[in-house]
C-alpha cells in the first residue's frame, strides 16, 4: 500500500505540474508570438526606403537572435539553480520573459524613435532567449524532482505538452486578431496585442509560481551540504561527456521534427505541393493538438514500460507516420488532415527526451548538464534544419521526410543503446547482490 502510494500524483504535485505547464506554455507563446507578426514589425520597425528582402532579412534576424542567446542565459541560469536553488531560477525566468515582452508590446517604432528602435528591439529579444533557455531546462527539472519517481515521465510528458501548447495559443491568438482586424489596424496598434497579452499573463503566472516550493531533491542537497563544488559545468564536461552527447542527439530529435512537422510543414505544403493555405493552417492546428496528446501519451507510457522501450517503438511510428505525411501531401492531399494528424500524435515520442536528459545526469549538476545540452544543440540544430532541408530538396521534394526519418533512425539506435545499458546496470545490481 505504501509502495502504490508512493506512485501516486498528490494535490501538491498537481498544482505544481499544473503551474510549470501554465507558465512554459505562456512563456513559449511569449518568445514566438514574433514569428507571427514578422511582415508587421518590419514594416513598423526599419526604413520605410530599404528593400523588402532586407527588411525581411533584418526582422528574421532579429527573431533568430533569441536562440542564439539561449546557450548563455540557460547556462547562467542552470548555475545558479544548481548552486541557488531551483524556485529562484524558475520564478526569475519568467519575469525575464514577461517584462521584455511587455516592452515590446509599449515601444515606439522606427517613426518615433528612428534607428533605437530596432536596437531596442534587439536586445529585448536577446533577454527574451536568455530566458527561455533557463526556463524549458529549469522547468523539466523542477517537476521531475518534485513527483514521485515513479510519475517522472508523465510529469515530463505533461510539460512538454504545455510547451507546445504555447506554440498553438500563439497561432489562435495571431488567426483571430488578422481575421477580427483590418490590416491597417493592425498596423495602427493592433500588432500590439498579443505583446501586451503575453506580458501581462506572464506576471500573473510569475505571481502564481510563489505558491510553488523548493524541490524536495535540493533541499536533501542544501541539508547535506552536497551542493556541487566550483562550477557545475566544469564538472559536467569532466565527468559526464557521454550524458552530453546523448542529451544532444535527443534534443536534435526533438527540435527538428517539431520544427519540420510542425512550423515549416505548413509553408511546404503550400509551395511545394500547392495546398491551399487555409486547409494547411488547419491541418497544422489538429496536428499540434495531437502532439500535445502525443507527448502525454508518451510520458505515462515510460513509467510503466521504461524509455528505451518507448524511444525504440515511437522512433519507428514517427518514421513510418512522417514519411506517410509527405507521401499523402503530394499524391493524395484530400487525405492530409488524417495524415497530418497521425504524424503530429507520433511526434509526441519527444516527450521521452526530457525523462531521459534529467536521469543522465546527477543531482548536483543536473540543471547545468540539462541546460547546456539542451540549448546548445538546440541553437546548432535548430538554425541548421530549415538550411538543411532547403539544400536537399534542390533534388528532392521529399527531403523533409528523408531528414525526420534519419532523425527517427538515431532515436531508434538511442533507444537500443538505453536498453542495453539498463541491462548492464540490472546485471551489476545482481552481481552485488550476490
Amino acid at each position: 500500500m505504501a509502495s502504490e502510494t508512493a506512485h501516486r500524483l498528490t494535490g501538491q504535485d498537481y498544482k505544481t505540474l499544473s503551474l510549470a505547464a501554465l507558465g512554459g506554455a505562456l512563456e513559449f507563446y511569449d518568445f514566438i508570438i514574433f514569428v507571427f507578426f514578422a511582415a508587421t514589425i518590419g514594416q513598423l520597425f526599419f526604413p520605410a526606403d530599404i528593400p523588402e528582402w532586407l527588411r525581411q532579412l533584418q526582422t528574421f534576424a532579429i527573431f533568430a537572435a533569441g536562440y542564439l542567446a539561449r546557450p548563455l542565459g540557460g547556462l547562467i541560469m542552470a548555475h545558479f539553480g544548481d548552486s541557488r536553488g531551483r524556485k529562484k531560477m524558475f520564478s526569475l525566468s519568467i519575469l525575464m520573459m514577461a517584462l521584455p515582452t511587455l516592452a515590446m508590446g509599449l515601444m515606439p517604432t522606427y517613426a518615433t524613435i528612428g534607428i533605437a528602435a530596432p536596437v531596442a528591439l534587439l536586445l529585448l529579444r536577446v533577454l527574451q532567449g536568455a530566458a527561455i533557455g533557463g526556463e524549458v531546462p529549469g522547468a523539466w527539472v523542477f517537476v521531475a524532482e518534485h513527483v514521485p519517481q515513479k510519475r517522472v515521465g508523465f510529469a515530463c510528458g505533461t510539460l512538454t505538452a504545455g510547451l507546445t501548447f504555447g506554440i498553438l495559443l500563439g497561432s489562435l491568438v495571431a488567426t483571430l486578431l488578422t481575421s477580427a482586424l483590418t490590416p491597417q489596424a493592425i498596423l495602427d496598434g493592433g500588432w500590439r496585442i498579443p505583446f501586451l497579452l503575453g506580458g501581462i499573463f506572464g506576471l500573473g503566472a510569475m505571481y502564481l509560481r510563489r505558491w510553488l516550493h523548493e524541490t524536495p531533491v535540493f533541499t536533501a542537497m542544501q541539508q547535506r551540504k552536497a551542493l556541487a563544488a566550483g562550477l557545475p559545468l566544469k564538472t559536467v564536461l569532466r565527468d559526464h561527456k557521454g550524458s552530453v552527447v546523448l542529451s544532444m542527439l535527443l534534443t536534435w530529435m526533438l527540435s527538428a521534427c517539431i520544427m519540420v512537422v510542425l512550423l515549416m510543414a505548413p509553408t511546404l505544403l503550400q509551395k511545394v505541393h500547392g495546398i491551399p493555405a487555409t486547409a494547411a493552417l488547419q491541418a497544422n492546428s489538429v496536428a499540434t493538438v495531437m502532439l500535445i496528446i502525443g507527448c502525454i501519451v508518451a510520458g505515462a507510457l515510460v513509467d510503466r514500460f521504461g524509455a528505451a522501450v518507448v524511444l525504440i517503438v515511437g522512433s519507428l511510428l514517427l518514421a513510418i507516420s512522417c514519411w506517410s505525411f509527405f507521401q499523402v501531401a503530394a499524391l493524395a492531399p484530400e487525405q492530409l488532415m488524417v495524415a497530418y494528424a497521425i504524424a503530429g500524435l507520433c511526434v509526441g515520442v519527444v516527450g521521452v527526451v526530457p525523462f531521459v536528459m534529467v536521469g543522465a545526469f546527477p543531482a548536483e549538476v543536473r540543471f547545468t548538464g540539462f541546460s547546456f545540452s539542451y540549448n546548445l544543440s538546440y541553437a546548432i540544430f535548430g538554425g541548421l534544419t530549415p538550411v538543411t532541408i532547403t539544400l536537399l530538396m534542390k533534388w528532392t521534394p521529399m527531403a523533409p521526410a528523408y531528414y525526420v526519418v534519419g532523425l527517427a533512425a538515431i532515436g531508434l539506435l538511442l533507444g537500443f543503446w538505453l536498453l542495453r545499458d539498463a541491462g548492464q546496470r540490472t546485471s551489476l545490481k545482481q552481481a552485488d547482490a550476490r
